[in-house]
């Protein structure tokens, strides 16, 4: 691969109770950095950074009926793991032209952090998501 991946962005876990979960985190010193919300099928998903040091966990809780799925599971869920990337439009490309199975059409802007940032996923051998992440500058 020709670009680098810079760390780990974050791990972002789907949970069944946004505040719930803040204040669990909190209680392991983790700190609330960001929080905002986005249109999700039909409904608004919550989204909260937790940050301690250099470790950034991404909480969200989407609207119904997948909130009711999350409840219903005997264990934890990680939704996907992120790579913090520079120049995602190069790396979007470079993993289309190796064949990877990338997820979406185009990277995604979504307004988070401070001038926002743009993402894209693929999928791992078992279903599972890297998602590919610039913070832009």
């Amino acid at each position: 691969m020709k670009f680098r991946i810079n760390g780990l962005q974050h791990i972002g876990i789907p949970v069944s109770n946004i505040r719930k979960s803040e204040a669990f985190y909190k209680r392991l010193d983790f700190e609330n950095v960001m929080e905002t919300t986005f249109l999700y099928k039909d409904g608004s998903c919550t989204v909260i950074m937790m940050q301690l040091n250099d470790i950034i966990i991404e909480l969200y809780q989407l609207p119904e009926p997948e909130v009711s799925a999350i409840r219903n599971r005997s264990d934890g869920h990680v939704d996907h793991i992120a790579f913090d990337v520079n120049n995602i439009e190069a790396v979007f490309a470079e993993m289309k032209s190796a064949s990877f199975d990338v997820i979406e059409d185009e990277p995604v802007y979504l307004a988070f952090w401070k001038k926002g940032c743009r993402f894209f996923n693929i999928k791992g051998p078992d279903g599972e998501r890297l998602e590919f992440n610039e913070v832009l500058k």
